[in-house]
Order: C-alpha cells, then structure tokens, then sequence
C-alpha cells in the first residue's frame, strides 16, 4: 500500500477531522447528482401536469448519496492503487494524505452506498421494476468506477459511464418517478445534462493526464492527448444547447426553451479556459465551473419547462 503524501504536498494547515471528511465527499461538483433529477422532474411537469414532491427529493438524495460514495471510494482505492502520487495536480485526497484511514473512508463509502439502497425501496414503492433496475445498476456502477479488477476510472469510458448513469438513468429515472412512463423528450434531456456531467469527468482527467498515464490509467484523455480533450470538452458542452431544438420540438414547450441560452457565453467562455489553461491546479477552478455550468442549464430548463 503506497504511503502517505509527504509533508510538502499537503495543504498548509492540516484539516480538522471534520473538514477532512467534507473534503473527502469533494462539495463542488455535488450538484452534478442534483441536476438531473430537476430537469427530469421539471420535463415530467411540463407534460403531465402533475408532480409529486418525495419522489424527487428522495430520488435526489439517493442520487447524492451514490456520488457521495463514489467519491469516497475513489479516494480509497486510488492510494491503494498508487494513482495519488506527490505530483497529483488536483485537490489533496484524504486519504493519501493520511487525514483518514483507508478503513474509515472505505465503510464511509458503503454506508452511503447502503443509505442510498435505503432511500431506492422506497422510490420501488413509487415506480415499481424499473426503479428496481436503475437502483441497482447505478449502486454496482458506482462501485465498479474504482473497483473491482478492471476499474471504470481506469479506463476510456468514464465519460460514457457518466453520461449513461448522471444522464439517461438520473434524469429517466426521475421523469419515470413523476409520469410512470418515459417519453422521447425524456431521453433527450438525459443526453443534455449527462453531456455536461461527462464534461467534468473530462476536466479531472486532462488535468490528471500526465500522473494518469504514470499510474497506468488509461483514460480518454491519456488515448487522446490534450489536443483531443479540446474538442471533447468542447462537443461536450455544445451538445446540451444544440440540443434544445429537439427538446422544444419533442415537448411544445416553443420559444421558452430559449432560456437555458443565457449560459451559452458562460460555456463558450469554459470552453476557451480549457483550451488554453496550462496543465496545473488552474484545472481545479474549471472543473468546479464546469459542474456550476450544469447546476445553472438545469435551473433555467426547469424554468423554462414549467412556465
């Protein structure tokens, strides 16, 4: 098992248990787990008239909860694989750091991916099989993005296992919850904001590319080099607003569906820092970006939808 990080990796002040195990959950990009199942509880609205609270809360919580233990056991299983290393560019990770123990962290993760089991049977109540499905696929995925013998992370398609698990199963799966049923406008929505979450994946892993392909990961972004990530990233976040289109023409919804427009300049504006940050921790600032970007295309599409 690889030690921990020396001293002058660390940050400056060592952290509180408390701030080690908010870190360890990484606050910023949670809003990805969120996102989605707003667009799809809003898209379910828009076409059926009628919405139900709990589901969306629960099934959002349930949704946080395994990112929650996504993270949790992504920042275990990367130091025992000895992919955190001293030159690692991103935020310090608990446990490399030895601010937590490799256990802690690790019964942290399953109990999330336990309480997120938890909230599922009572979203079963609601939709039945499908929710069945979805729940348990999206647990095994989330365990299997950093475990198991041939990890996700460690592969080319974190990107599509994001795009298919924080888009089709989180935004169909809410749609479901409210309308019972799936329609074509669903699917596009799931393909909108799972752009954007995929879009985050890509921003970790141009920023980890060098210290991946070290380690052994073999990610996108190691296949691709940076001058392939420029034009992913960049199709990434064009892909929800070429979309909206479609969803207006799917939905009725007309000229409202314009308003998620307003951030475009804010995408066209990431997508040039991207293009031109130079490999270091200025990645950090752009992958907390990139998942505010998604939080705000998905309030502005909820709007839009209900108006």
């Amino acid at each position: 098992m690889p030690d921990p990080l020396p001293p002058a990796a660390a940050s400056a002040v060592r952290p509180s248990p408390r701030q080690a195990w908010w870190l360890a959950l990484r606050p910023k990009t949670l809003s990805v787990s969120i996102a989605p199942v707003l667009a799809g509880s809003a898209l379910a609205f828009a076409e059926s008239g009628g919405w139900l609270l709990w589901p969306a809360l629960v099934a959002a919580l349930a949704a946080m909860l395994i990112q929650v233990g996504t993270n949790l056991h992504n920042d275990v299983s990367d130091f025992e694989r000895g992919a955190d290393t001293p030159e690692r560019l991103g935020p310090p990770r608990a446990t490399a750091m030895g601010w937590l123990s490799a256990a802690a962290v690790r019964r942290a993760a399953w109990l999330a991916f336990a309480l997120a089991f938890l909230l599922g049977i009572a979203l079963v109540v609601r939709g039945g099989w499908p929710i069945v499905a979805i729940g348990i696929a999206s647990l095994l995925a989330g365990w299997a993005y950093t475990g198991g013998p041939r990890p996700i992370a460690y592969t080319p398609f974190g990107e599509l296992f994001v795009l298919a698990f924080f888009g089709l199963a989180a935004v169909g799966g809410s749609y479901y919850l409210q309308a019972l049923s799936l329609s074509p406008a669903a699917i596009v929505a799931a393909l909108m904001l799972g752009a954007f979450a995929a879009a985050v994946i890509s921003v970790n892993n141009t920023r980890d590319l060098a210290t991946d392909a070290r380690a052994g990961k073999r990610t996108l972004a190691v296949h691709l080099g940076r001058a392939g990530m420029d034009r992913v990233y960049a199709a990434e976040l064009a892909l929800p607003f070429a979309a909206l289109p479609l969803l207006a023409f799917l939905g009725g919804h007309g000229v409202w569906l314009a308003l998620p427009c307003l951030a475009a300049p804010a995408a066209l504006c990431l997508a040039r820092r991207f293009r031109n940050e130079p490999a270091g921790p200025g990645f950090n600032a752009l992958l907390a970006e990139t998942a505010r970007l998604q939080a705000v295309f998905a309030a502005l599409l909820a709007l839009a939808l209900v108006l």
